[in-house]
């Protein structure tokens, strides 16, 4: 086999194999954003439900406690 073209198609199965990992990776990174994605709703959800609720703040006519 000529050299050139052995050294082509070394360079073709390592660029495949580093193609295939990456492909990996990426679905990997793809399954944890969806999961985090999925987290901070949840957690703005409950943040949220949990500003809305009856002690979300000091109501307006009531003093400060250094008054």
């Amino acid at each position: 086999m000529d050299p050139s073209r052995r050294d082509l198609e070394e360079r073709i199965a390592f660029l495949q194999r580093h193609v295939e990992q990456q492909d990996r990776v990426v679905l990997e990174l793809s399954r944890e954003v969806a999961k985090l994605v999925d987290r901070l709703a949840r957690v703005e959800a409950k943040t949220s439900a949990a500003a809305d609720g009856p002690d979300a703040g000091p109501p307006a006519d009531e003093r400060p406690p250094h008054w």
